[in-house]
């Protein structure tokens, strides 16, 4: 998948979806894209470098998918005891799309905004 069609999908996963470029600050990381639900993130990737995509995963499905899928590896800076990096260029672009929607789906269930009394 390419970085526009996956940028799309991504925003494309609902209307509280937000893409930011928070580290603007730091050069080697100036380029991340980071995509957020309820103000926490879900998946980034490098633009400047567009191949491996961070996202969140439950840790029971880490260990099978990392066996079972070449484009399944260790995430970018984060614990991989619940994240994911994908290889975007090799990963089926179904398999990409449902980690994704699963990264989001997992962000969105654990930071759901209270009821307003």
């Amino acid at each position: 998948m390419n970085i526009e069609d996956y940028r799309e999908y991504c925003l494309s996963l609902g209307a509280d979806v937000e893409e930011k470029l928070p580290f603007t600050a730091f050069h080697s990381a100036s380029g991340v894209l980071v995509f957020y639900v309820h103000a926490h993130m879900f998946a980034f990737f490098d633009c400047d470098h567009f191949g491996i995509v961070t996202l969140k995963c439950q840790p029971e499905r880490i260990e099978e998918l990392r066996a079972s899928s070449d484009c399944v590896g260790k995430p970018a800076n984060l614990s991989p005891k619940y994240w994911i990096g994908v290889d975007a260029l090799t990963a089926p672009d179904e398999l990409l799309r449902e980690l994704t929607r699963n990264s989001y789906e997992i962000v969105k269930n654990k930071y759901k905004p209270k009821p307003h009394r």
